[in-house]
């Protein structure tokens, strides 16, 4: 299908959305990784309009901010005081000017509405020669929604609001989307005419038809496949139902892909995620911003990562992560942090009960369970003993640690930065780590033991303990009396 190019595409998004019972604007709710405002704008340029207009005016300064952010190709338009659709049209007219050719209108609130059924309307404005084309949908109960009323032709003859229907009105089942494509001229003198005589004293867009169609111009409507696409987000239950409609969508696209699934019903991934074929994807997990997973890896269950890099066949379980980069067959989990700036090589693991921060781990190196991990260069080859403990922070400043080459580093060792561990160096178990260690070299950094004896006896009188240590003893001596006895 030939689609024209807009002129312009204007998103409307400058209403307060009460219903959201927010402190966030609601164009700016998040859905999927994008606020709602940013779905309808990629939506948008998938058309490649000529210009790319967004209507602000609740928290203009915010929603003005995050657009500039993430939209620096928008103009945005403020409407100062929002007196209704066909004002902030209007608004948008005063600034710019007539615009020459088809001007679509939608809003910042539709997150669902896809290139495609607009790409649709489009075509339907440009083949029929309409002065306005209304996209509009089927819907099993359009109560509250206005209707669509055709003459015989098929022209659009009014929209009727519901509660204006009379009852053979009431049973059609086409609504209005409120989403529109216009012949720009024409919209640029229509928009001027519209009325604020209703209830609530406000330009409404809908008007636009009328004046039109009374000026002897063709009304027409594209019809959406899906209902669902032109539903707005007004509530907290809305925005739920639209995220889960949209993850469906992701998770489908991906798993066409080649990307296997294993429970979509818990799988959640936001828009902007990268997912190769033959990724595996277990219950429970959550990829959030710009993940990617290569070829072969297998994530999950019960994995949330953000911003978050998995290199080719890797294995990532039970695993939060933000911002870090898993090397190709690295093995990462259960129960892993992995912070922003950690970065494991290939082969690298990072395993049970670990966390890790601005950590360098190199190929092959294993961190396996109980240590925590910030600041640090580990060798390849290295081997950090469970409990072990980068000691990075001074109460004022961060230290770094540095691991050579298949250094080993034993058990419940406290690195005390800024440290260095030569290539091939030992660190004994239990030892507090303060000077550098040389390559081959073993440190051993702690007290000597002492026993002493009787001691639970005199200071634990009466305790379990006690009791258990008396008969242990008293095992101990008996097969002395006994040889004795028997003048051995």
């Amino acid at each position: 299908m030939s689609v024209p190019r807009p002129a312009a595409v204007v998103v409307l998004a400058a209403g307060e959305g009460t219903r959201m019972k927010s402190r966030t604007p609601k164009v700016l709710h998040e859905l999927c990784g994008r606020a709602l405002v940013d779905h309808m704008l990629a939506a948008a340029r998938g058309l490649d309009p000529e210009r790319l207009i967004v209507v602000i005016g609740h928290e203009r300064e915010r929603v003005g901010a995050h657009l500039a952010a993430t939209s620096p190709d928008a103009l945005t338009v403020v409407q100062a005081e929002q007196r209704g659709t066909g004002h902030a049209v209007r608004t948008v007219l005063e600034e710019t000017g007539t615009i020459a050719g088809t001007v679509l209108v939608t809003y910042g609130d539709t997150p669902l509405l896809r290139t495609e059924t607009l790409a649709a309307l489009l075509a339907a404005h440009e083949r029929d020669g309409n002065a306005v084309t209304v996209l509009t949908a089927e819907v099993p109960d359009p109560t509250g929604y206005g209707r669509i009323v055709r003459d015989a032709d098929g022209a659009v003859l009014e929209i009727v609001e519901h509660k204006d229907a009379d009852e053979a009105q009431r049973a059609i089942k086409e609504m209005n989307s409120g989403v529109y494509a216009f012949d720009g001229a024409l919209l640029a003198d229509a928009v001027k005419r519209v009325s604020t005589a209703n209830a609530q004293g406000e330009e409404y867009l809908t008007d636009v038809l009328a004046i039109l169609r009374a000026d002897g111009h063709r009304v027409g409507a594209s019809v959406a496949a899906d209902h669902v696409e032109v539903e707005g987000v007004n509530d907290r239950v809305q925005l739920a139902f639209a995220r889960r409609v949209l993850n469906r969508r992701i998770l489908e696209r991906h798993m066409r892909e080649g990307v296997t699934v294993i429970d979509p019903e818990t799988t959640w991934i936001d828009v902007e995620v990268i997912l190769e074929p033959d990724v595996v994807i277990h219950p429970s997990t959550q990829l959030h911003g710009r993940t990617s997973v290569a070829t072969g890896a297998v994530v999950g269950p019960g994995s949330t990562l953000t911003d978050t890099e998995v290199g080719e066949g890797a294995s990532v379980v039970n695993t939060v992560a933000v911002g870090a980069v898993i090397g190709p067959e690295a093995d990462v989990g259960p129960y892993t942090y992995l912070r922003p700036g950690t970065v494991l090589g290939r082969k690298a693991k990072a395993g049970a009960h670990v966390e890790m921060k601005n950590a360098q781990v190199g190929e092959g190196a294993k961190v396996p369970h109980l240590t925590y991990v910030g600041d640090a260069t580990i060798g390849a080859g290295a081997n950090i003993g469970a409990s072990a403990i980068f000691v990075n922070y001074d109460g004022v400043n961060k230290h770094h640690t540095t691991i050579g080459e298949h250094a080993f580093i034993g058990c419940d060792t406290m690195l005390v930065a800024p440290v260095t561990v030569g290539d091939g160096a030992y660190t004994a178990a239990g030892s507090t780590i303060t000077n550098d260690v040389p390559p081959g070299a073993i440190a051993v950094a702690r007290e000597r033991q002492r026993n002493i004896d009787g001691w639970v006896a005199r200071k634990r009188a009466g305790t379990r303990s006690a009791e258990a240590a008396r008969r242990a003893l008293a095992a101990a001596e008996a097969p002395a009396e006994e040889l004795q006895e028997n003048g051995t």
